[in-house]
């Protein structure tokens, strides 16, 4: 029996955009918890898709399944396109509303 599990978790690229506080406040909220802004906002949504109540009932029904895709997703190189997964505890960070940053994730 092996004694150490690894997950491989697939991740790719996107591009999104965030106003220039919100991005500011990643950051701010990466280098607080020592993790990247990548962990940040991968965490922070996992976190909010999990705790609405009413997005998870959503997830159940045939409309969720035909949602047309706006995500503006880069396709990741054959080498990028597993990596091992990391385990931090990441809140929430708070938002709000300035001028629009562009805000491109690595691996995100």
């Amino acid at each position: 029996m092996p004694l150490l599990e690894v997950t491989q978790t697939r991740h790719l690229s996107a591009s999104i955009r965030l106003t220039d506080t919100t991005a500011t406040q990643v950051d701010q909220y990466a280098t607080f918890i020592h993790a990247s802004a990548d962990d940040v906002v991968e965490q922070a949504l996992a976190y909010v898709f999990s705790k609405d109540r009413e997005f998870q009932e959503f997830l159940r029904t045939p409309e969720a399944q035909r949602v047309t895709p706006t995500l503006r997703v880069r396709r990741a190189a054959a080498n990028e396109a597993l990596e091992p997964a990391g385990k931090k505890t990441v809140s929430a960070a708070s938002s709000a509303s300035q001028t629009p940053a562009v805000v491109a994730g690595s691996k995100a």
